[in-house]
């Protein structure tokens, strides 16, 4: 399972956990999770986070 870091805040999406709060369940990969989704913690897009 991969990993992606918001360059903006830190927060970071974990593919194992996902984020049922933002209903992305666990497990879901990250090419998956739709472009409308975006950060909890800070509001960016998708496009501001990178592999880790």
């Amino acid at each position: 399972m991969k990993r992606h870091l918001c360059d903006i805040c830190g927060y970071i999406y974990d593919e194992a956990s996902g984020d049922p709060e933002g209903g992305i369940d666990p497990g879901t990969p990250w090419e998956e999770i739709h472009d409308e989704w975006v950060c909890p913690e800070c509001g960016a897009t998708k496009a501001a986070f990178i592999p880790i």
